[in-house]
């Protein structure tokens, strides 16, 4: 193998999300060249930055009946009963939540926890608050989606952040969806919730790092116990 292929290989694929934003600041970085050449290296940072930002890595998804997977990178910031959303029509019982906050350094493509069908989703608008507040559950502009997993019903949450404006859906209501493919992304930090049903064993850890599409949050077969976690 090559010196040449084995850099290509470290390389992430981009997102075409971000092939827009790339070519913007490519070419404000070529114009400022012939503005004032040391404002045009910090244009050539902002476009590596970009191109890091919209990266999409292939990942290795488990796969196994009752298995729920990261929708998203980040930190696990939350594990907590909460209601979900009432524009998914879930009802008004509390259920088990895990909020995973993604930086502005994370890969935001979000990816499908389970396998199932997608029964709903559903836009709301609202305000930009800091993603890791917990009224930002409430009260940020979202977007979420119903999935019907056999098991019982798995909703999933893009929640825009401080910086985030913008939240795209790459699936459409009725679309039958394997775990782990690519169901959307949020631009420039953010969070996504995870509500599971009632009495789900779950299998990390507040603080925890998740990896979208590979890190197992719960198991809808495993019955409830108390897990304990090491940190080292």
């Amino acid at each position: 193998m090559s010196v040449f292929d084995s850099i290509r290989r470290q390389l992430a694929p981009i997102h075409r999300e971000g092939y827009p934003f790339i070519a913007l600041f490519a070419l404000a970085s070529l114009i400022l060249f012939w503005i004032w050449v040391p404002l045009a290296w910090v244009g050539v940072v902002a476009t590596c930055w970009c191109a890091y930002f919209f990266r999409d890595p292939p990942r290795v998804t488990p796969v196994g009946n009752g298995l729920v997977i990261a929708p998203a990178d980040g930190m696990i910031s939350q594990i907590a009963l909460a209601v979900p959303p009432r524009e998914l029509d879930l009802g008004d019982a509390s259920r088990p939540r895990i909020s995973i906050f993604m930086s502005v350094f994370d890969v935001h493509v979000n990816r499908s926890p389970v396998s199932g069908k997608i029964e709903k989703i559903a836009y709301k608008h609202g305000k930009f608050l800091n993603a890791d507040l917990d009224k930002a559950s409430e009260e940020n502009e979202r977007n979420g989606f119903v999935i019907g997993a056999g098991k019982g019903k798995i909703a999933v949450v893009q929640i825009a952040g401080l910086v985030a404006r913008r939240i795209v859906c790459f699936v459409r209501e009725g679309e039958s969806i394997a775990a782990g493919e690519r169901i959307g992304m949020i631009r420039f930090g953010s969070r996504v919730d995870v509500y599971l049903p009632m009495g789900t064993h779950t299998l990390v850890a507040e603080g925890q790092y998740a990896v979208g599409g590979e890190t197992v949050l719960a198991d809808l077969n495993a019955a409830p116990k108390e897990l304990a976690f090491r940190i080292g």
